[in-house]
């Protein structure tokens, strides 16, 4: 069932999943939104409110072990990309998007052949070096003192929200979604990213052979970053185009949804 857009139906498919829907049902196009790592399907209240998509069906998921989902039994990348591509399929998508760990399991998607694109990147990181330092050495540091460094980046999302340009109540709402993630599925979670991460099979070049179409954005700061190879590569290829969002941008989904519904437009005019 579809509720009006500025009132999106949570809807309970399965233990596995929890999607929020808006858009007409019977749309002639379907977006399949992937969260990032911690973060509801609610995570995409602002591009799912904007005018230019209202003619959309739009199904953002919570990913399994995340704001509180129940976990997967396997935490690989692999395995989210098989199971979400079985999703795709079911909700009919012809574009997927995906932010952070969800552009992890976009991408996987269509190098692996479950999903032949359009795909939308927020944020991703196809290697160690497009993470921040620290970041990747709390993640390691999981193996030695259990769920604590799990806990710390835990707190230091929530805190980040106070940053977003968002009002406050919705702020709270980002906030709750980061409280209910489990500790333990955070770190078995961070630690199979981690590995994903460090394969060292040249990503760019992979995603490119695919024959996706696919949209690559990243701010100037704030989401991480693209190796010189990385952004060559994908520069070069036919089917991918790399946006660079002026500025700091840390919540792509939140903080530019316009501009985020713009490319949504650019890929479903691509299928």
């Amino acid at each position: 069932m579809t509720t009006g857009r500025n009132r999106p139906n949570v809807v309970a498919v399965n233990i596995e999943w929890e999607l929020v829907e808006t858009g007409p049902a019977d749309a002639e196009r379907t977006v399949l939104l992937l969260p990032g790592g911690m973060c509801s399907a609610r995570s995409y209240a602002e591009i799912m409110a904007e005018p230019s998509l209202a003619n959309t069906r739009l199904v953002a998921v919570t990913m399994p072990g995340h704001a509180g989902a129940p976990p997967p039994d396997d935490f690989t990348t692999e395995a989210y990309a098989r199971v979400t591509a079985e999703l795709a399929k079911k909700v009919e998508a012809d574009v997927v998007v995906g932010f952070s760990m969800g552009a992890m399991v976009a991408y996987e998607m269509v190098v692996s052949g479950g999903f032949a694109g359009p795909i939308v990147l927020l944020g991703s990181s196809f290697s160690p070096p497009d993470e921040p330092a620290f970041f990747r050495a709390i993640i390691r540091l999981g193996s030695v003192l259990g769920t604590v460094p799990a806990g710390v980046l835990k707190k230091g999302a929530q805190s980040m929200t106070k940053h977003a340009p968002v009002p406050a109540e919705r702020q709270h709402e980002l906030r709750a979604d980061f409280a209910r993630n489990n500790l333990t599925d955070m770190r078995r979670g961070l630690q199979a990213y981690l590995h994903w991460l460090h394969r060292d099979d040249d990503p760019a070049r992979r995603l490119c052979e695919s024959g996706a179409p696919t949209w690559v954005v990243h701010a100037e700061k704030g989401d991480g970053a693209l190796t010189e190879h990385e952004r060559a590569v994908l520069q070069a290829c036919p089917t991918t185009q790399v946006v660079t969002l002026p500025g700091k941008v840390f919540f792509i989904p939140n903080e530019v949804p316009a501009r985020i519904a713009e490319i949504i437009t650019e890929a479903l005019a691509a299928t």
